[in-house]
């Protein structure tokens, strides 16, 4: 059975409660994300949502087993492209977070990690020509 899937409609990521408000604003502010409305009643739930580009969307939720522990030692990502890595770094270290670097290089890419407040990683990745 083939689906037919065409696009990627939104991620959802996890954190504890603890970390939810650190969380939204590392995507809003650090990354530069465009947060959005969350619909009716999931907007009580917390958490924030966002737009990256012209329609995908990155979803940050609560949820109890999601500690900074738990996410940290997971190897799961979402990963983000950037036109210039240079300058994604160091927005990156002028905010004050640390930069992971690549330790598995592929071919055709660069690219470094970030871990969000609530221990997501990150990855933020420049295709070359």
């Amino acid at each position: 059975m083939v689906f037919g899937i065409t696009t990627l409609d939104h991620v959802q990521i996890t954190v504890d409660a603890a970390r939810i408000d650190d969380t939204v604003r590392f995507y809003g502010e650090i990354l530069g994300l465009r947060q959005i409305d969350k619909p009716g009643p999931l907007a009580a739930n917390g958490g924030g949502w966002f737009r990256i580009g012209d329609g995908g969307e990155l979803h940050v939720s609560v949820e109890s087993v999601a500690t900074p522990e738990t996410n940290r030692s997971s190897r799961r990502h979402v990963c983000f492209t950037v036109p210039d890595l240079e300058a994604a770094q160091t927005a990156a270290e002028e905010a004050g977070q640390p930069v992971i670097a690549d330790r598995q290089p592929i071919a055709g890419w660069r690219r470094f990690y970030l871990r969000d407040p609530g221990g997501n990683r990150i990855e933020i990745a420049e295709k070359l020509d």
